[in-house]
């Protein structure tokens, strides 16, 4: 009866054949990976004409003090619209990534994005800064 009370079940876990397994299947996948991005082998025919057209990126900038860019070149706001209607016209698959502060009062930034549709462009993005894994856990 004392030796009963004597043998106790471990209740540890054996780590070490997990790790093995573990890195067993690391090995593998690091092997078959780049066999799944390898595509058939075959030559492409030359042609003199490129069908598909790089597309054309605009990045539109409003900074904190309400100045607006187009790149790098300083717009007035009054002016944004005509250089909006160039650019689209120009090309008409024109993309623009809006970039702006968080401190610009939200009219400006609608009278920007109504400039952008005013002048036709169809594809507009809105540029942010990603959350950090401790912001994304508070929300």
């Amino acid at each position: 009866m004392i030796e009963a009370r004597r043998r106790r079940f471990m209740a540890e876990i054996n780590v070490i054949p997990l790790v093995d397994v573990v890195l067993v299947l690391l090995v593998i996948f690091m092997v078959t990976a780049p066999m799944l991005y390898r595509g058939m082998d075959i030559t492409l025919p030359r042609s003199a004409t490129n069908t598909i057209k790089p597309e054309q990126r605009v990045v539109l900038t409003v900074e904190r003090d309400r100045r607006v860019y187009i790149d790098k070149d300083p717009v007035p706001l009054g002016l944004l619209q005509p250089r909006l209607d160039a650019l689209h016209h120009k090309n008409p698959q024109v993309a623009v990534f809006l970039r702006a502060d968080q401190a610009v009062p939200y009219g400006t930034v609608v009278q920007v994005l109504d400039s952008v549709k005013k002048a036709g462009i169809a594809k507009l993005g809105m540029v942010t800064d990603p959350l950090s894994p401790h912001e994304e856990r508070i929300q």
